[in-house]
Formats: C-alpha cells, sequence, structure tokens
C-alpha cells in the first residue's frame, strides 16, 4: 500500500511537469554518445575498483577468492541492495555466505564484509570532506559540513578500531560476553565455536602496505563513480559544475544510505539536483545530467547483478561453505 500509494504521488508530479519531462526527453534524445560510453567504462571501473577493494582485504585473512566469482558477488549484492526493502541486510548476509562458498572462512568473511563498510565509509567521508573544501563559503551555506566532519569522525574512529588488531578482538570479545550476559547465548559447543572464531582474528594481518591500497581503492571506486556523473553533464552537453560538484556528489552518497528507499531511488536524484542547482547549475541541463548517471550507475547495473545472483545460487552446491581451520588449544582465547 505504501508502494502503491508513492507510485500514485510520483505519477501527479509528473502530470504536472509534463514541459520538464518532454525536454528531458528531447535531451536525452540528443544525447553525445561518445561521451555516455566514458561514462560507462567509468562505472565499469569503479565497481572493478570495489571488487578489488574486497580481494585486498580477503588477502590479509589469506582467503584467495578470484577476481570474477567476487565480482558477481559484488553486483549481485548491489542489485539486492537497491531493489528490496532492507535490501542491505539482505546483501550482507548474500555477500558473507558467497564468500564463504569461495573459500573465506566464517571469520575472514565477516571481517571481510564488515572491514570493506568501514573502508568505503571512510573513503566517501574523505571525498565528502574534500569537497566542502573546495566549494568553500558556498558548501558552508548548505549546512552540510557540520554532517561530514561528524560522519568523517565517526568512521575514522571505526577505521581505527579495524587496524587495531588487539582492539577488533577485544570489541568482539566484549559483544560475545554482553550477548552472554543478556541472552544467554552463546554457550556450550556454540560459546566455544565463538571462541574459536575470535581466535581466528588474530591471523587476521592488514599490514601498513594492504591498507594503503585498501584505501586507494576505495577512494578509486568513490572517484570514479564521480566521474562518471561529470561525464553526464558533458553527454547531455553542459558545462559540468566542478566547484560544487564534489560537495554534492558526497552529499547525495550520504543519503543513499538512509534507509528511506531501496538504493536512494528518488533520495538521491533529489539531493544531487538541489545541491548541484545551489552552485549555480542549470535547473533543466543538472536535472536531465542527474537523471542520465542514474540511468546508468543504478539501472544499467541492477539486471547485471540479478543476472549475477542467479549465477551464484544456480551454481552454489558446487562450492560448500568453507569452515575454520583448526587451532592449536593455547591459541583459543
Amino acid at each position: 500500500m505504501i508502494g502503491l500509494g508513492l507510485a500514485a504521488l510520483v505519477l501527479e508530479q509528473l502530470a504536472d511537469q509534463k514541459s520538464e519531462l518532454a525536454g528531458a526527453t528531447t535531451a536525452l534524445a540528443q544525447l553525445n554518445w561518445g561521451w555516455v560510453a566514458l561514462g560507462v567504462l567509468a562505472e565499469a571501473g569503479s565497481y572493478l575498483a570495489f571488487v578489488l577493494l574486497q580481494g585486498r582485504l580477503l588477502a590479509a585473512g589469506r582467503a584467495r577468492v578470484p577476481t570474477g566469482p567476487l565480482a558477481g558477488i559484488t553486483l549481485a549484492a548491489n542489485s539486492l541492495t537497491n531493489s528490496m526493502p532492507a535490501g542491505t541486510v539482505i546483501a550482507t548476509v548474500f555477500s558473507y555466505r558467497q564468500l564463504r562458498r569461495r573459500g573465506a572462512d566464517e571469520a575472514v568473511a565477516g571481517w571481510a564484509v564488515a572491514a570493506t563498510f568501514v573502508v568505503a565509509s571512510v573513503t566517501l567521508s574523505a571525498v565528502a570532506a574534500a569537497g566542502a573544501l573546495i566549494a568553500g563559503t558556498e558548501g558552508a551555506n548548505l549546512d552540510l559540513v557540520g554532517v561530514i566532519v561528524g560522519v568523517l569522525l565517526l568512521t575514522l574512529a571505526m577505521a581505527a578500531v579495524f587496524v587495531q588488531k588487539k582492539a577488533l578482538i577485544r570489541c568482539v570479545s566484549a559483544l560475545v560476553r554482553l550477548s552472554q550476559r543478556l541472552t544467554g547465548y552463546p554457550r556450550g559447543e556454540s560459546a566455544v565455536h565463538a571462541g574459536r572464531i575470535i581466535a581466528r582474528l588474530a591471523a587476521v594481518r592488514l599490514t601498513p602496505g594492504q591498507a594503503a591500497a585498501a584505501l586507494g581503492y576505495g577512494l578509486a571506486n568513490w572517484t570514479l563513480d564521480c566521474g562518471c556523473l561529470a561525464v553526464a553533464f558533458l553527454a547531455v552537453g553542459a558545462s559540468v559544475p566542478w566547484h560544487g560538484l564534489l560537495l554534492a556528489y558526497g552529499a547525495g552518497q550520504l543519503a543513499a544510505n538512509l534507509p528511506i528507499t531501496p538504493g536512494g531511488l528518488g533520495v538521491v536524484e533529489d539531493s544531487l539536483t538541489f545541491a548541484i542547482v545551489a552552485f549555480s547549475g542549470s535547473v533543466v541541463a543538472t536535472a536531465i545530467a542527474v537523471l542520465l548517471y542514474r540511468l546508468i550507475s543504478f539501472w544499467l547495473v541492477l539486471p547485471v547483478g540479478w543476472s549475477c545472483w542467479g549465477w551464484l545460487e544456480w551454481t552454489a552446491k558446487r562450492h560448500p561453505m568453507a569452515t575454520l581451520p583448526a587451532l592449536p588449544e593455547e591459541a583459543a582465547p
């Protein structure tokens, strides 16, 4: 019922904007397809960087997942996130199970999924902060600086926990003890298994070189995706609003992570358009460029991701889930 209500609201709004829609249709029909192709390549490079980021984090736990299956897992998880209510939770569980089927044990798979989120959050916050610095006083007028700084500090704190292995193990151990006090779980054999997972985390060694590479891939992921947005302006024959583009992009991506609509549908388009127009961007050109960007980065990827999901589910029985390696008794916490 909520979905039908939102659909009716959208149709009503579209009916009131027939002239703008007609202009958008005309503009999309006159695209520079060379720039569109470059935008698709930039978006593909963004996903490749994200895949390589996960591969580098898995390597810290001595898990080797081939790039092909890892790319399929990434695209499928993206489509789950962008298509379903509570898609982020479903996609996280899906990625965890698929990584276990590809050779990562429970501890490494869980660590890699969480660490990927942390690195992506830190690098997105850094991109948004850089955009705020570039925008200067104009960006301050949008009341985004305080939010961006707060998110950056929070993500840096999370990153510090993951870099400091002892702190990570202590946090996980504290959560297990809290769960035992409140719910009595895990206990017995489950408690022993939880202890093995915690002990296995000690084997995850993220070297400075691996951490730097992970951050580099994270920055490349967001930079190339933002590049797709910039190319979208060129594809519709408009000038790129460089002064406020990075800040608007960072704000739009932060808005996409709010649990309002799957994939930030509608939220991203509005936040990007309003923020860019605030920097003296053309209303019509900005709306069309943002629409093109979302067609490439959102709608074009969805069927590819669902195809990957089907392939991974079809071949799941060929890849049994990895289990924790045997640990010596003295290694148990």
